[in-house]
């Protein structure tokens, strides 16, 4: 326990929920394995020092999701109080059954927020990086003025 609230130290929540969690049976990739056996807390986390966006849930003392969210993740509505999301880094695919509708529908929204989020995130870090590193962008430009002036 110690190690993951070390983890969520940095992480800020920004929404959190109450669930019963399931996760796809690996072997037959059909039925639905029960992760918990009641309703659980499901937090979105933000780490800013990182950039990037995370389901958690924690039951007892492990992570029974550890999520994190990127652009090309769908979280699918497959009835009026479940919804599913595979997740490729965890290899598995993840469901939560809600107590209503209403439930459901702020998770699903949260989610799309999310994966928004996420989006813009990564583009921001990757132009970030091209600033930081603009030797990456102008070096063979220079190469070629100065090859280019010695020919004169």
């Amino acid at each position: 326990m110690m190690c993951s609230c070390l983890v969520l130290s940095r992480e800020q929540p920004i929404f959190s929920t109450r669930a019963h969690v399931f996760q796809i049976d690996p072997a037959t990739k059909r039925n639905w394995l029960p992760a918990s056996k009641h309703a659980v807390t499901v937090s979105f986390f933000y780490d800013a020092s990182r950039s990037v966006y995370r389901i958690i849930s924690v039951g007892g003392t492990k992570a029974i999701i550890n999520s994190t969210i990127t652009p090309n993740m769908t979280f699918t509505k497959t009835s009026q109080k479940f919804g599913q999301w595979a997740d490729s880094r965890a290899n598995t695919v993840y469901g939560l059954g809600f107590s209503t509708e209403q439930q459901l529908q702020q998770f699903a929204e949260q989610f799309k927020e999310v994966k928004e989020a996420a989006r813009l995130a990564r583009e921001k870090s990757q132009e970030r990086f091209e600033l930081a590193n603009p030797g990456l962008n102008i070096a063979a430009p220079q190469v070629l003025t100065k090859s280019h002036s010695a020919g004169l």
